[in-house]
């Protein structure tokens, strides 16, 4: 028998991923509001890479032009979803790879009938580093980020220099990054590696009041209900007025 095509070989086995890690509900989503919401990125060798030289022209896949948000991480859409709502003159673009996840963000959005957000199965730094232009995004946010406890983890950790140097390019003037966690030593790590960045600026010159507009998560009110503490961060780029 001829092997599948390549595409047609990834969609089999993507298929079967699914359908084996997503509930009925989540299928139902993904069915329904896949076409509608995921916006599919050329893959480097890893099912979640983006590929060198991929590109995407937002404002032909949101249908206008606007300002552009990325979130990295969405989760469920427990946060992205009700903080998209609220900006309905933004274009939002979140990335996340876990696709029950994904699944469960396309019920949400499609529920309530947002339309200002497209999501990308990818993973996210290599999303914002590879599909966006220098300087063309408004805001980042990555709230609640994995900590990677073990010190012989933490170059996994999202927040650090070269990632830094990735927002600060990507980042329009003025543009914001708004970070959140509630793991004390991954907060002060944050703190150490964004505050000596030339690129940015604490916007608070400290810790940030919570933004009105980010929901107590599910998984954030776990982390409160154990005794730990949401720290916020915003930083804005550097050569802002």
């Amino acid at each position: 028998m001829d092997p599948l095509p390549p595409r047609l070989h990834r969609d089999v086995v993507s298929f079967v991923r699914r359908s084996t890690r997503m509930n009925e509900s989540q299928m139902r989503s993904w069915d329904r509001y896949r076409d509608r919401f995921v916006v599919d990125v050329p893959r480097g060798s890893l099912s979640t890479s983006v590929a060198d030289g991929a590109d995407v022209d937002w404002a032909q896949e949101f249908g206008r032009a606007a300002p552009l948000i990325v979130e990295i991480g969405s989760g469920a859409g427990d946060s992205l979803a009700p903080m998209a709502a609220a900006r309905p003159d933004a274009n939002v673009v979140a990335f996340e790879v876990f696709e029950p996840a994904v699944a469960s963000t396309l019920g949400r959005l499609g529920r309530e009938g947002l339309e200002n957000v497209r999501v990308v199965v990818a993973d996210g730094a290599q999303g914002l580093e590879k599909l966006f232009d220098d300087g063309s995004v408004t805001e980042l946010w990555t709230f609640f980020a994995d900590p990677w406890h073990k010190k012989r983890h933490h170059k996994r950790r999202l927040v650090g220099q070269d990632f830094a140097d990735v927002v600060v390019a990507k980042l329009a003037p003025a543009g914001l990054w708004r970070l959140a966690t509630d793991w004390e030593d991954y907060a002060l790590w944050m703190r150490e590696h964004l505050d000596a960045h030339p690129g940015l600026v604490n916007v608070h010159d400290g810790w940030a009041p919570r933004l009105a507009e980010r929901p107590v998560t599910k998984y954030e009110a776990k982390g409160l209900a154990a005794g730990r503490r949401v720290y916020d961060l915003t930083y804005r780029r550097a050569d802002a007025a």
